[in-house]
């Protein structure tokens, strides 16, 4: 699968609009999915494609391809912003190293977004709780509570069974993300009645890492190139065979 969004974001920080001239690429490779985007003059263009075990090979070429088309180079650039995880111990990782490559030899400052917060910004909610499925019978999760363009964080980002996703606040909440796809009917008991909508296809995307980043760098809060490193949350890959 593949695919092209493309979007206008309207919004403003604290009564500031957003400086329109801004370009800012973004990337995700933290599922099976492999995204770039870019934001330019408040529009985002981006690309995805189901990429499997391909992100390597993909992700550069998507890059080009993409800057290419809206007669970009990285020099252009104002910054670069990745998935930061969880997700994917080898998606981030080539993420945060591309990342790294293209904005050191650019002098460019990095942002790196949560992918949990990416799939709360793409779920279009008020208040949502995140979760990706992490293997071996557990989830990342994370909920967000949108305080005007910005989100609040209401549970930091996790891992945890699927029976034990931390308690939410009252009322009605939304959820997404790839765990409610993998452990839906523990979920469902587990919030049981607090659910108003469930999206279990919504993937961590560059679109939404691109709009969350615009923020943080129209804020001043990019870092140096070598300051970009992933967020594994789990210590451990596999299971042990005593532990299986």
């Amino acid at each position: 699968m593949s695919g092209k969004r493309s979007e206008l974001y309207a919004g403003a920080q604290d009564g500031l609009e957003f400086r329109r001239a801004m370009k800012i690429l973004a990337l995700d490779t933290s599922t099976e999915y492999c995204s770039v985007a870019l934001w330019r003059d408040g529009e985002v263009d981006a690309r995805y494609e189901h990429a499997g075990q391909r992100h390597s090979l993909r992700l550069l070429p998507m890059v080009d391809e993409l800057l290419s088309r809206n007669g970009i180079e990285i020099k252009d650039l104002d910054g670069i912003a990745y998935g930061e995880g969880p997700g994917s111990f080898t998606g981030l990782r080539i993420a945060c190293g591309v990342t790294q490559g293209l904005a050191f030899g650019a002098a460019l400052p990095v942002v790196g977004v949560s992918t949990l917060l990416a799939l709360a910004e793409a779920s279009g909610a008020e208040r949502v709780v995140c979760c990706l499925d992490a293997r071996m019978g557990e989830i990342y999760h994370a909920a967000y509570a949108r305080d005007g363009v910005e989100w609040a964080q209401v549970h930091a980002p996790g891992l945890c069974a699927p029976a034990q996703a931390p308690a939410l606040p009252a009322g009605s909440w939304a959820g997404c993300g790839s765990g409610f796809a993998a452990h839906r009917v523990v979920l469902l008991a587990a919030y049981a009645g607090q659910l108003s909508a469930i999206m279990p296809n919504v993937f961590p995307h560059a679109s939404d890492i691109a709009r969350i980043a615009a923020r943080e760098f129209e804020s001043g809060r990019g870092l140096p190139a070598e300051m970009a490193a992933p967020v594994y949350i789990r210590n451990k890959v596999a299971l042990k065979s005593d532990e299986r």
